[in-house]
């Protein structure tokens, strides 16, 4: 099982410190407090070093916790700052605009950064090998600001960017153009249903990320939860993904799923129950943020899928 963390060279993100449940971090010059479960140990340093460092810190609402509203709350103003900004991601080129939403989130997932160094290197690696030149053609599904995307199509790729909600796609075609990139293909849609449609219509793709929430609802209200129906997803994305020169990243950040857990789905839904076919590789692990004082902070898992 693989452990891996953004390399220290990415200067626009640090965890400072974690622990009691919150997590202090740095998003280019901005710190901020936010509430972290899985930081289940005491903080290194005290309140009030956390507080003097902040500029802002999140406040979960009364409905925190509770499915729909599980981050909800407001933003508690410590130090002058911008409520949008903009950092840069330097080992694969690309741009984010960050900004405080209602919702705990600022428009990036930080441990994310080790699969955005995968797509960026494994799709350039099926460019390589493609005849003539042809674009290999990646999905990204539940694809929220496009960081996934827009490695991807720094790489080379014909990108298809989708997730269900409208405002957040155009958050991603933002970040699209701050990183001087451009020719996305940006759908709003459920992400079930458009690749059954797909699987209908016999197209396929070198590459296919995924990274679904817990619970979620598509642009017609289609019911999203993803104990119910993540294995039935995968089954479509197995016919969608080309049987070579192709990768799938699936990443899960649901509270209880394991690594080995992400493994076995990948391994039923793609029918690899009896061993891998020849030419494929399959690595599963953890996604881990570590702060100043070495404490590591596990936040998702993943599987990476790929065929030679």
């Amino acid at each position: 099982m693989l452990i891996e963390k953004p390399s220290s060279l990415w200067k626009d993100y640090e965890l400072i410190d974690s622990g009691d449940f919150s997590k202090l971090e740095r998003f280019g010059k901005y710190i901020m407090i936010r509430p972290e479960p899985k930081a289940l140990w005491h903080k290194s340093m005290s309140d009030s070093e956390w507080l003097k460092s902040a500029h802002t810190e999140f406040k979960p609402g009364a409905g925190f916790g509770k499915a729909g509203k599980e981050d909800s709350g407001s933003w508690n103003m410590l130090s002058k700052m911008q409520e949008q900004w903009v950092i840069e991601y330097g080992a694969v080129p690309f741009s984010l605009r960050l900004g405080l939403t209602s919702f705990k989130h600022v428009g990036v997932f930080p441990e994310q950064a080790p699969n955005w160094d995968y797509i960026y290197r494994v799709t350039k690696q099926c460019a390589a090998k493609n005849a003539d030149g042809v674009k290999p053609k990646v999905l990204n599904l539940f694809a929220y600001t496009g960081a996934a995307s827009l490695a991807a199509r720094a790489a080379g790729a014909d990108v298809t960017h989708l997730d269900s909600v409208k405002q957040v796609v155009t958050w991603a075609r933002t970040n699209m153009e701050l990183s001087h990139l451009d020719g996305i293909r940006w759908i709003v849609e459920d992400a079930l249903k458009f690749v059954k449609r797909e699987v209908r219509r016999g197209n396929t793709y070198q590459g296919i990320i995924l990274d679904p929430p817990a619970y979620g609802h598509g642009p017609d209200g289609e019911k999203w939860k993803l104990d119910e129906c993540l294995f039935e997803l995968l089954t479509g994305v197995a016919k969608l993904l080309a049987p070579k020169n192709s990768f799938m990243v699936l990443n899960l950040y649901s509270n209880g799923y394991s690594a080995v857990l992400a493994d076995t789905l990948v391994r039923s839904a793609f029918g690899f129950d009896r061993g891998l076919p020849k030419g494929t590789s399959l690595d599963y692990g953890e996604l881990v943020l570590e702060d100043r004082f070495g404490k590591a902070l596990p936040l998702s898992v993943f599987s990476r899928l790929a065929r030679d």
